[in-house]
């Protein structure tokens, strides 16, 4: 069972774009999953974080101006996250999925330090259901 995350942190990282704290976020819970699991980096619950994390680091690495970046994060975004969708542990899998989805099609053939191609108000809100 995934551990009760309070995902309003990460919600308020996504929402002010600020993906590198969103990513350190993720990255942190991730690692004490990998070492608290007995499945590792193998556990479904890590697999899911580090997919948010890829979308996370994706659109980090847009707005740095770091295209060949972002677009290898979103493809790994885009390997992982379905497996997730619609939602997973009260997350809306759905809405980040359409963002890395949207984003990765205007990185198609972007130059790898040409600036970022989506406006903020493109990327998703990062959705999810209150535990109770």
């Amino acid at each position: 069972m995934m551990p009760d995350y309070r995902w309003e942190e990460l919600a308020r990282f996504w929402s002010a774009n600020d993906f590198g704290a969103a990513h350190d976020w993720l990255g942190e819970r991730w690692n004490r999953l990998i070492q608290e699991r007995a499945d590792g980096h193998a556990d479904p619950d890590a697999c899911f974080l580090q997919g948010l994390a890829f979308a996370a680091l994706a659109f980090h690495f847009t707005q740095s101006h770091n295209q060949e970046g972002a677009r290898l994060l979103a493809d790994d975004a885009l390997r992982v996250l379905p497996g997730y969708a619609p939602r997973h542990a009260g997350v809306a899998v759905e809405p980040v999925l359409d963002a890395v989805r949207a984003l990765r099609s205007r990185l198609e053939g972007l130059d790898d330090e040409a600036p970022c191609p989506v406006a903020p108000r493109d990327f998703s809100a990062f959705t999810y259901e209150v535990a109770q």
